[in-house]
């Protein structure tokens, strides 16, 4: 039986995120978009898992028939080696990247959304600058924070910075640390992900 899911009006990246949890459990599915990039997305996402992928536009939405190909065996599986340590995402700003300050603010919300749904999970999220507000009473992401918490990422909020932005009062997730911890935690890692 196929699983049907309807994505339309949903934002970036939910479709995939939808997705990629229907294929872990079913062997066919539907996934309907409304746009041309989720479609190119959901359907890399698919062929990356396996799935046979057909596309078929009805009225300016799109219907991704994805269809799992047989398993690949195992010695033909290429698994790349474990990092010598842990990963680690690194923060240092509220937002990501350059551009519209808006944009800026909605990638950074979709990212920490997304680091939820993904494989493998970050083992510390380090928090400097003015991305210590991110951890704050009021942040937006703040529920995506709780959820990786949870999850065992630990998160680590730069001291001085709170107190830079007399914010130390607020924290609502993670852990107020010092430049020390950072550091060694920094360089203890096997992966940094710098945003």
């Amino acid at each position: 039986m196929t699983k049907v899911l309807d994505a339309r009006g949903l934002p970036c990246p939910q479709p995939v995120v939808l997705t990629k949890k229907a294929i872990a459990e079913a062997d066919e599915v539907t996934t309907i978009v409304d746009n041309e990039t989720a479609m190119h997305n959901v359907s890399r996402i698919a062929e990356r898992a396996g799935f046979r992928v057909e596309v078929e536009e009805r009225e300016g939405d799109f219907y991704l028939h994805l269809t799992r190909e047989a398993p690949v065996a195992e010695e033909e599986v290429c698994v790349a080696p474990a990092s010598a340590g842990p990963t680690v995402v690194f923060i240092p700003a509220y937002a990501i990247g350059r551009g519209p300050e808006e944009l800026q603010e909605i990638l950074i919300r979709a990212f920490l959304h997304t680091l939820n749904e993904v494989e493998p999970l970050p083992d510390a999220i380090i928090f400097i600058n003015t991305g210590v507000k991110l951890t704050v009473e009021g942040s937006p992401v703040i529920e995506d924070l709780r959820a990786l918490e949870e999850k065992g990422a630990e998160i680590l909020i730069c001291g001085t910075c709170l107190d830079y932005f007399g914010l130390k009062d607020k924290v609502a997730v993670g852990e107020v640390s010092n430049m020390y911890t950072i550091a060694e935690t920094l360089l203890r890692a096997g992966k940094v992900v710098s945003l």
